[in-house]
């Protein structure tokens, strides 16, 4: 892997991006790790809330700074998001003001300072996760809790106002095809750069696994909903082995499962574990009901599985249709596993896949758009302006006794 000489790079993250183990901090940590292999020092900014600082973090960056997040803020209250008005250290603004550095905002989370006068003459880019007044749309429409509902609901609003922010970037990495079509027409700055990922390159093994493979952040409305849909209307019609594993798994879910004898449910699994069952699984089963930004499950599937059943809005806009078995309803579901469960995985099927991820879902390729992107904003910037010297003043008082004496 080629290396530059390439300088320092401040990165403002949401969360602590290690341990690496849910979608928006795989594509911070990956993200970081590919940038200090092209050579920049990498100036990491991390808000915290429940996640412990990470010495693992100094391996890949040059320096790591905390910030407490204000979660202590009424949710309700204010114009600007909850996500947004949380996260608004003054020492962050500081360690950002001591230098001429390029500034990477993760997320629509961090970009509390982007308009800061102070920042003005910097090159400045957001990483977009997400259309996030969409993503908080489709967090109310499946929550039954009425106060997160409704928090929800007040925060797609003020999300959706707010987005006009991003016209004091000078670029927005849109994380998906669909949403860079979105947010170009609305501000004339995106560039497509999937999300970055663990998998460098192609391991996928052939042959056959011996069980279904759902995983997901269960905590989350709409993987909850997505791995219900599974258990009650897909696995609960076949017979085969099927394991979902989730952190925080709701009561109705957990319920469900325990209903049938060949599905387990695996609680507070680590990356490492995920990524295995990953690996070994017959078919990597990943329907969603949310078609925002682009699913790192998918594209884990992909690099390291065999078989991948999706719907549409899993893949929809992605490039990646081809590569995938579709379906929509549940019969559908249910047809395609017993087909695909007898059918083995071939090496010209994995093949196949890395002509296709090589181009826009490569590390190192969109580790290199953004180097460019890097330069080309720099280049564009007006040097700031010199301002002449104001001349010193003379003490008043040695100037009114020099004028009395002459007088005398």
């Amino acid at each position: 892997m080629k290396k530059f000489e390439s300088g320092f790079l401040h990165v403002v993250a949401f969360d602590v991006p290690y341990p690496s183990d849910y979608g928006g901090v795989i594509d911070i940590f990956h993200k970081i790790r590919i940038l200090n292999t092209l050579g920049y020092k990498i100036i990491l900014h991390c808000y915290h809330y429940g996640r412990p600082e990470s010495p693992e973090l100094n391996d890949v960056c040059h320096s790591v700074f905390y910030y407490k997040r204000k979660t202590y803020k009424n949710p309700f209250y204010g114009k600007v998001p909850y996500i947004v008005s949380t996260r608004n250290s003054g020492e962050l603004l500081k360690n950002l003001q001591k230098d001429e550095h390029p500034i990477l905002f993760e997320g629509l989370h961090t970009t509390f300072f982007l308009k800061h006068e102070s920042l003005q003459n910097r090159v400045k880019i957001v990483r977009n996760h997400n259309i996030e007044h969409d993503y908080y749309k489709n967090l109310e429409s499946v929550e039954d809790n009425f106060f997160k509902k409704y928090f929800f609901r007040v925060e797609a609003e003020r999300l959706k106002t707010y987005e006009k922010v991003y016209k004091s970037a000078g670029a927005v990495l849109s994380i998906s095809p669909k949403d860079h079509e979105t947010l170009n027409k609305r501000y004339h700055n995106s560039h497509f750069i999937s999300a970055f990922h663990p998998n460098d390159e192609m391991n996928c093994k052939t042959g056959k696994g011996e069980f279904l493979f759902y995983h997901g952040n269960l905590s989350v409305g709409e993987n909850n909903h997505a791995a219900l849909f599974l258990v009650n209307e897909v696995f609960s019609k076949i017979n085969y082995p099927v394991i979902i594993a989730g952190n925080n798994p709701s009561a109705q879910l957990r319920q469900a499962c325990l209903q049938y004898n060949h599905i387990s449910l695996n609680e507070d699994w680590n990356n490492e574990q995920i990524l295995d069952h990953i690996q070994k699984a017959q078919i990597n089963v990943l329907p969603t009901f949310q078609a925002t930004g682009i699913k790192l499950k998918l594209l884990n599937a992909l690099y390291l599985g065999r078989h991948c059943l999706v719907n549409t809005p899993m893949v929809a806009n992605t490039g990646l249709e081809s590569l995938c078995t579709i379906a929509n309803t549940a019969s559908d579901f249910v047809k395609e596993i017993n087909h695909l469960w007898n059918l083995s995985f071939k090496q010209e099927q994995a093949d196949s896949r890395v002509a296709v991820l090589k181009g826009d879902y490569d590390n190192y390729n969109n580790g290199l758009k953004i180097n460019s992107l890097i330069k080309e904003l720099s280049l564009l910037l007006k040097p700031a302006p010199i301002k002449p010297p104001v001349p010193k003043k003379k003490a008043a008082g040695v100037l009114s006794l020099f004028t009395l004496l002459l007088a005398h």
